[in-house]
């Protein structure tokens, strides 16, 4: 089953555009007219279209709001600087990681340097 994601608001669009060049399926929250949705909004359409949602929001990296099981997986980008060049050498990094790493029903937490896998 090939990989799809949601990426959301406050990402730059090019990050879809690097998972679609690599093969995968990546849709904007923008195109969706989701922009300025709740939370619970966005994760709710992730839920029903079965996409892995990208996001620059902590909140999301609360797994009792949001437990991992409950949906086909969650990225969070913890970078220190969020210019479009880090998010996108990130993006670039998790890419790779990809078809390693089983992402569905997970949190991957991902900055810089590492990626933790949180299950729950």
């Amino acid at each position: 089953m090939q990989l799809k994601f949601k990426i959301d608001e406050n990402l730059p669009i090019e990050t879809a555009n690097l998972l679609n060049e690599a093969g995968y399926d990546a849709a904007t929250v923008h195109a969706q007219h989701l922009t300025g949705g709740e939370d619970q909004v966005i994760a709710s359409a992730c839920r029903s279209e079965q996409r892995v949602l990208i996001t620059l929001d902590l909140d999301f990296a609360d797994i009792r709001t949001y437990p991992p099981r409950e949906l086909p997986g969650l990225v969070v980008l913890r970078v220190k600087r969020q210019d479009k060049l880090t998010i996108l050498s990130v993006v670039t990094r998790l890419i790779k990681l990809l078809p390693t790493e089983d992402i569905q029903g997970r949190l991957w937490i991902v900055d810089e340097k590492r990626v933790k896998v949180r299950s729950g």
